[in-house]
């Protein structure tokens, strides 16, 4: 069996949740969905978010829940196949209530931008150009191509 990763995040409203990231083209796995969870599937077979109630999720930890809108418990950068992803999934991220932290930005041999969800996980998207990212971002520095941010 390859190595998978399940990312357990809290959620205030699961029902909420769900719509949310159904409208960002997400699908779930009712083998594991209840009334106190449910399986994001990101990419079948290797990367699952699991949605848990918070009540839920105290279960499986002695410390106490973050509240990811006051602190950062954890960053969320998933790849996607184009810039134009990256700004597809941001945009429908905002359309079904999200928000942006920040601007895109624009590294020359990488392309970032991101949003925070109905809970306020931050979620980073990220589009690495495969000939640039031969040279990495240190020759992207040492040669002053890197790029400020976009607009």
């Amino acid at each position: 069996m390859n190595t998978q990763i399940f990312v357990n995040l809290p959620v205030k409203n699961l029902e909420r949740s769900v719509g949310f990231f159904t409208a960002l083209g997400y699908r779930f796995n009712p083998q594991f969905t209840n009334e106190d969870a449910t399986c994001m599937v990101v990419d079948d077979g290797h990367i699952y978010v699991m949605l848990l109630v918070e009540k839920f999720f105290a279960t499986f930890t002695p410390k106490p829940i973050a509240d990811a809108r006051r602190s950062t418990e954890v960053l969320l950068c998933l790849s996607c196949e184009s810039r134009s992803a990256v700004d597809a999934l941001v945009a429908k991220a905002v359309a079904a209530g999200a928000s942006t932290p920040y601007k895109p930005k624009d590294h020359g041999f990488m392309y970032q931008h991101g949003f925070e969800d109905l809970d306020g996980h931050l979620w980073e998207l990220m589009w690495m150009d495969p000939e640039a990212a031969k040279h990495g971002p240190a020759s992207q520095e040492r040669d002053g191509a890197e790029q400020a941010p976009a607009a």
